[in-house]
């Protein structure tokens, strides 16, 4: 799926006031730690009853409402087989498959992410508007089009591909029904209770079928909006979150704070379950059921209890329909998902409101922490929750996160007590029964800087920092109670995200800056770091003023090892570039009428790209269009 789902955060942004410069990293190795936070292991456990569970989701969501409603919403409005990271560059830098077709760029080989297109190399399947289309690469024409959009207004469409059948994914937006609307509704004896009436959000699954003209055969709703989803084989997990549906009143503007934050209180207080547990319905043909989340499917960080909710649904794609999903539910927010395909990873940035106990991490803790819980997903069904650990910091994506030799290795920036102690490591945790433990860690990494991206390729790591430079960091991972940088590269500007290439380079693809670190336009560097003591720049391509998707959505990322040929959207357009030994070369470009151009993928020798205006076919060794399929 896109970046937007892995990058939504909960809570509010911590400020990183950032001061440049540069210190040497340090190592932690804490061999005999088994916590991996302050106080006792983060770890999941259950409600004893219903009952229980309803008690502490009131008492967690009232502590967290305020005068004009949760934090997670608008003014008073009513919320609602063991795979490791890859062991050598060459399998994470070909992206082609063996039936000569481009996958959609994902971060765990083997594990696919939803997307806006998807190819078999037989067809491609895009969804754009709500609207599915199906194209034959052979004859450059469409073949198929269903339009699943509905009479509601719903948000952005992903999809994944199996066999015959496609998943859609999608959520609903909020359907607010003005204020004016609503007061003639009500009468002069009772006073108006809300200024809008929003729908609830809801994630919305569509299976389709692609064996002949595409058509819907099974459908799901849950409350609330997807996270993310990831796919190994003919298995998709998605992970939904959802926050309280509770209706707070609305008072007469003369009401002070305390008194709407006390009613909103009394709402919450009268608030049933059903409040918190999310509800589901689904369609097969003529079959129809729905249901909701049941307590016992139900956990809870044993530390305390959230008021928002994550539940994890299992669907078979070989499957003619989407049934219930299995559904398994934590009371605990999270805003990163990382698989593995055997392990599912939750992650969920929180600030400290106490600063931890002096002593339990290495230097320069912080205030804030992410915590990790991983679940099981060997089995086809409902996966089963296994450990959980905390780790000083927060993650910028899922590219933070690598497993590795049965240790996760976890990348983020840290804040001090005040804005000189900001800085980045590296933590290495090994599960140690219910327990992600600490192993080792370094630390120091750009201090008064952000991390920026991160890339690991086997034991090593490659992390980048900014605020007015940009360090490259070289890590080696080996020994994992006592990881140390190897190298350091300290140029102009940063790279957002960083893509193994062949013969131990690696790709950048950020933004150039000046010396007081103002950004200056896109830039692609091509990196050396055969010597993880000496990593290298060879070549940059440089755009001035301009900008990449690729920056923040590796989706928007295209490179084949077997040619070289790297393709980037760049603003409107895409760049064709050609990476050839210690060299970048500028191939050309592709562009689309009236419309910027978001994907490319590659089936046999075209390549194929996307736009809210259509596709076009495009000979990549001379730029030459082949075919246009306009969606009008």
């Amino acid at each position: 799926m896109t970046v937007r789902r892995p990058t939504v955060v909960a809570g509010t942004l911590l400020a990183l006031l950032l001061l440049a410069g540069s210190a040497t990293a340090t190592r932690t190795s804490a061999p005999s730690m088994t916590p991996s936070g302050p106080g006792s292991p983060l770890q999941l456990v259950s409600f004893d009853s219903c009952a229980d569970a309803l008690a502490e989701l009131r008492a967690t969501t009232a502590a967290a409402v305020r005068p004009w409603g949760l934090p997670t919403g608008g003014p008073m409005l009513q919320h609602r087989t063991a795979v490791d990271s890859p062991a050598a560059t060459a399998d994470l830098a070909d992206s082609m498959s063996a039936e000569q077709h481009s996958v959609t760029n994902s971060y765990q080989p083997g594990v696919d992410e939803p997307d806006l297109v998807k190819t078999d190399g037989r067809r491609i399947i895009t969804i754009n508007q709500g609207v599915l289309r199906v194209v034959d690469p052979t004859t450059n024409r469409f073949t198929g089009r269903l339009n699943i959009s509905g009479p509601s207004h719903w948000g952005q469409y992903d999809l994944l591909l199996h066999g015959d059948h496609a998943l859609v994914l999608t959520d609903a937006a909020p359907m607010v029904r003005p204020a004016s609307d609503v007061a003639r509704e009500e009468t002069a004896s009772e006073p108006a209770r809300t200024s809008f009436r929003p729908e609830p959000v809801t994630a919305r699954l569509l299976l389709v079928d692609l064996s002949g003209p595409p058509q819907v055969i099974s459908t799901y709703e849950i409350n609330g909006r997807t996270l993310d989803a990831r796919q190994t084989g003919s298995t998709v997990r998605v992970v939904v979150q959802s926050y309280p549906r509770v209706t707070f009143p609305e008072l007469p503007a003369t009401a002070d704070e305390a008194a709407r934050q006390e009613a909103n209180r009394a709402a919450v207080a009268a608030a049933g379950i059903e409040a918190w547990l999310p509800a589901y319905e689904w369609t097969a043909g003529a079959e129809h059921g729905s249901d909701r989340v049941a307590c016992d499917r139900l956990s809870r960080p044993h530390t305390g209890t959230g008021s928002a909710m994550l539940t994890v649904l299992s669907f078979d794609l070989t499957a003619d329909r989407l049934t219930d999903g299995d559904p398994v539910s934590v009371a605990a927010d999270a805003d990163t998902v990382y698989s593995t395909g055997d392990s599912l990873y939750l992650a969920s940035w929180r600030q400290l409101e106490e600063p931890p106990t002096p002593g339990r991490w290495p230097d320069q803790i912080g205030t804030s922490v992410t915590d990790i819980y991983q679940f099981d997903t060997t089995a086809t069904g409902r996966p089963r929750y296994v450990a959980a650990g905390t780790v000083p910091g927060r993650l910028i994506n899922q590219y933070a996160l690598s497993q590795w030799q049965g240790h996760l290795r976890v990348a983020t920036t840290t804040v001090g007590r005040d804005e000189r102690g900001s800085e980045s490591g590296v933590h290495v945790l090994r599960r140690q029964g219910a327990v992600l433990a600490l192993t080792g860690a370094v630390t120091g990494l750009g201090p008064g800087e952000q991390i920026y991206s991160v890339r690991y390729l086997g034991d090593t790591a490659y992390v980048v920092t900014f605020r007015r430079t940009d360090p490259l960091y070289a890590l080696d991972l080996s020994d994992h109670a006592a990881p140390r940088v190897t190298g350091e590269l300290k140029i102009t500007g940063y790279s957002a995200y960083l893509h193994p290439v062949a013969e131990g380079r690696l790709l950048g693809i950020g933004q150039e800056a000046d010396l007081d670190g103002r950004i200056q336009g896109l830039q692609v560097s091509l990196f050396d770091v055969r010597d993880p003591a000496q990593p290298l720049r060879l070549d940059r391509w440089h755009r001035p003023h301009a900008w990449s998707a690729a920056e923040h959505d590796p989706h928007a990322f295209q490179y084949d090892a077997s040619t070289g040929l790297l393709a980037v959207p760049v603003n409107a357009g895409l760049r064709l570039l050609r990476v050839s030994g210690d060299t970048l070369t500028d191939q050309g470009e592709v562009t689309h009428p009236d419309a910027g151009i978001s994907r490319s993928l590659l089936v046999g020798d075209t390549l194929w790209t996307v736009s809210d205006a259509g596709l076009r076919a495009t000979d990549p060794t001379t730029g030459q269009s082949l075919a246009w399929l306009p969606n009008s």
